[in-house]
């Protein structure tokens, strides 16, 4: 009993903590050719991790990529919401990416601005800043966002990647949803 009792508190105590820092969301994605569609054959890379503040409701975007053969980056975006294999419209166009072949670029969006997704996300999914951005968290959270770098040659995206949660933050989210679920068996004792 005083062992349920030790195990029970520290649930408790991670969970107290968790909402600290639970609202930071951090996926991440490496991009290439073969994840586009239809797939490019391309040496071009690159990397990105996405940061969602669920306190502050902003995104932070942070890209590198390299050795795009099309030309220089025309244009960065996430696009949402659409299963791997299949292709779907711009949600959050990446403002002020650098036109090199290889680079980075780093952004901080705030998610309460309906500036930040286009008209079209932003009408289809009820017409708030509110409304995008719960799509826009639902679709990255079910796997169903990536992030493109589109070029001259390759207009439709010469890499890709969709997004996943950052191993630790699942973590995180799954001791909490066992930490709740521990105390909602316990009061039914």
């Amino acid at each position: 009993m005083k062992l349920r009792s030790v195990l029970l508190g520290s649930l408790f105590a991670i969970v107290m903590a968790a909402p600290a820092q639970a609202s930071l969301v951090v996926y991440r994605t490496l991009l290439n050719g073969a994840t586009e569609t239809p797939p490019v054959v391309t040496p071009a890379t690159g990397a990105s991790q996405v940061t969602y503040d669920t306190l502050l409701h902003t995104l932070l975007v942070e890209l590198s990529w390299n050795g795009l053969i099309g030309g220089p980056a025309a244009a960065g975006h996430i696009h949402c919401c659409t299963a791997p294999g299949s292709n779907v419209g711009v949600t959050v166009p990446f403002v002020g990416l650098p036109a090199v072949v290889s680079g980075s670029y780093v952004h901080l969006f705030d998610l309460t601005a309906t500036s930040t997704y286009t008209a079209a996300f932003v009408t289809a999914n009820g017409g708030t800043a509110a409304g995008a951005e719960a799509a826009l968290i639902a679709g990255i959270n079910a796997g169903r966002a990536y992030v493109n770098i589109h070029d001259a040659t390759f207009p439709g995206g010469e890499i890709r990647g969709f997004l996943t949660p950052e191993p630790a933050t699942l973590a995180l989210m799954l001791v909490g949803i066992g930490a709740v679920g521990a105390l909602r068996r316990r009061r039914k004792v």
